[in-house]
């Protein structure tokens, strides 16, 4: 293209989007990141000024929240109406004590994890039956809605849903008096030009309001989420440094800087990037950097059981492909299933019920350093010799 090809005109957005940021949430749920409530505090203030309408933080699926300490003190810092926390759903009985746990801790804006595609929901709800995913959605919804929650509803694993499943799904949640449609590339699959079919085809929804939250493993988040709001996308989710579960996720700076470059778009005050960069990187344990795709070390890491047990759900491709490995990585979430997983095959055998909280105080006692497959078995014979 010759200069005088450049085209002079911006494209101006018809509906410049919202943008949630859930470097609290779902960078804090990588493998082996934690954040502690200082850099929590400072994360949350940093976006708020920087112009993001939303800060997502922790996680709540039933009473005893380990996220609690870092929900209460987001809302210290930025108050609760500009912050969201997400609502694992699994059952009518398990959503309800969740939403206790979410009304103690002051949440006002929720966001359900539920699992679309016929293999998440086959793993995680134990039917691929689309009827029960509906019924389950329309329950959820309707709870959370008598009790005052503004609800963001996802479809995780949205991307590999097909149009004749989704679509349905969200129309009923919708119904059901959602205020917004999270469509979840857990696992990146989609390139932009499709990103936009499939969205354009959950904009037609009378009612709909539509949030895009891609993952970074073939490095198209940002274009698929740009490509997201081309076709009436209302809302972005990234996260600071793009750090995040599989292959990271949407990189907030790069996000914005697009806006403005691409699209002209200047609501946001861009200088406090680098420093929201520094505190995310140093409060997550990952330096200086973070590298997303999937020849880093955490591309392939897991803190999970069900993840590292079913890996083929996560992934868009093997670890081995690029010749990477897939590892576990966890600070102080550990939980039998997860050990369990980590003796397997070791040779070493213990009770397993008494060795998790002993390995629990254990981390906490010692300041939570990291733990792989390794140090787990190495600490199984630690406990022996006690």
């Amino acid at each position: 293209m010759t200069t005088e090809q450049i085209p002079d005109e911006i494209p101006a957005l018809s509906a410049p989007p919202h943008i949630s940021d859930a470097t609290l949430r779902d960078s804090a749920h990588m493998a082996g990141v934690e954040f502690g409530p200082k850099d929590a505090a400072t994360i949350a203030r940093l976006l708020v000024r920087t112009g993001v309408d939303l800060v997502e933080v922790g996680m709540v699926s039933g009473p005893g929240s380990k996220d609690a300490d870092l929900v209460l003190v987001t809302h210290e810092a930025i108050g609760p109406e500009r912050s969201m926390t997400l609502v694992v759903v699994r059952d009518r009985q398990q959503v309800a004590k969740a939403l206790d746990e979410a009304e103690r801790l002051g949440v006002r804006h929720i966001m359900y994890s539920i699992p679309t595609s016929e293999q998440h929901a086959k793993l995680k709800l134990g039917s691929p039956s689309p009827k029960f995913l509906q019924t389950l959605a329309r329950s959820a919804i309707t709870q959370a809605k008598e009790r005052g929650f503004h609800v963001t509803f996802s479809g995780e694993d949205g991307a590999r849903t097909p149009k004749e499943r989704l679509v349905p799904y969200v129309t009923a949640g919708f119904e059901a008096g959602a205020d917004r449609f999270r469509l979840a590339e857990t696992v990146a699959y989609l390139s932009p030009w499709q990103m936009e079919k499939v969205i354009a085809d959950l904009t037609a929804i009378d009612g709909s309001e539509i949030e895009i939250h891609s993952h970074n493993m073939l490095g198209m988040a940002v274009a698929n989420s740009l490509a997201a709001v081309r076709a009436g996308a209302r809302w972005i989710s990234a996260t600071v440094g793009g750090i995040g579960e599989r292959g990271g996720n949407a990189p907030l700076a790069e996000l914005l800087t697009s806006l403005r470059v691409i699209h002209g778009d200047t609501r946001f005050d861009l200088a406090h990037l680098t420093e929201l960069s520094r505190v995310a990187l140093k409060g997550a344990g990952l330096g200086e950097a973070f590298q997303s795709g999937p020849t880093t070390p955490h591309a392939f890491a897991y803190e999970l059981p069900g993840q590292l047990s079913h890996p083929e759900a996560y992934e868009t491709l093997p670890a081995e492909l690029v010749g990477n490995s897939r590892e576990l990585r966890v600070r102080s979430r550990l939980t039998t299933a997860l050990v369990k997983w980590a003796l397997d095959g070791s040779g070493v055998f213990v009770d397993v019920d008494a060795f998790t909280p002993w390995l629990v105080r254990r981390q906490e006692f010692g300041g939570a350093p990291l733990l792989d497959r390794d140090a787990i078995r190495k600490a199984a014979i630690d406990f022996q010799a006690a």
